[in-house]
């Protein structure tokens, strides 16, 4: 198991709005703006090769505070020289300042103290109700329009199904902040649940985040 100790203090940040990272979950992604592929080759580079998710936001781009960090564990090149890559899910972190240089991409001095969790093993939500929430669930894709694989969704344990539905459903960037910065798999489940049942009432992402 990886400690807090093994992980750089410094690393390239992938700002992108509505990309959600959890630690132990897989996240793909398809570079192909120069400054990205001039990133994803310098992290091949290093022993670590992380790289954080972070939500920009306003006019400025600026970053939220909290990111995840995932570890590139696969990748392809196109025909034409665009990357997929598949990042794991790492650990989140909290950004202390940006770094200048002279890369094209950000880079950011993070601290991962008070992620310990991330680290360790997976997540149980010992509270979870599962019958509600997967006819919740079933109500909100039905009203989204949605498609999915309800066997594989019963099968899975809590944290991939949470983690998962959380990364894949369409909320607004700052409802996937609160989910990534959610203290625990339980209060991320209810979080969820939460903006599922807003979803289904016709709210919206401002009167959730009130």
């Amino acid at each position: 198991m990886s400690k807090i100790i093994d992980l750089p203090d410094t690393i390239p940040v992938f700002p992108l709005p509505g990309a959600l990272l959890l630690p132990r979950s897989h996240l793909p992604l398809h570079l192909f703006e120069p400054r990205y592929l001039q990133m994803l080759d310098d992290v091949l580079k290093t022993e670590h090769r992380l790289i954080g998710m972070v939500q920009p936001y306003g006019k400025d781009q600026r970053l939220h505070s909290i990111g995840c960090a995932g570890r590139v564990t696969a990748f392809s090149e196109t025909d034409d020289g665009r990357y997929m890559i598949t990042m794991s899910g790492r650990s989140r972190f909290r950004i202390a300042n940006e770094v200048d240089g002279f890369t094209p991409y950000r880079r950011c001095k993070v601290s991962w103290q008070g992620f310990e969790r991330d680290l360790g093993p997976t997540e149980v939500d010992d509270t979870f109700d599962r019958h509600k929430f997967m006819r919740n669930l079933e109500r909100y894709f039905a009203e989204e329009n949605l498609a999915t694989d309800w066997d594989s969704l019963q099968e899975a344990d809590d944290e991939l199904l949470i983690n998962s539905l959380s990364m894949l459903c369409p909320f607004e960037p700052e409802d996937k902040q609160a989910l990534l910065e959610a203290p625990s798999l339980t209060t991320r489940r209810e979080t969820l649940m939460t903006l599922i049942e807003f979803s289904l009432r016709g709210g919206t992402a401002e009167e959730f985040m009130q």
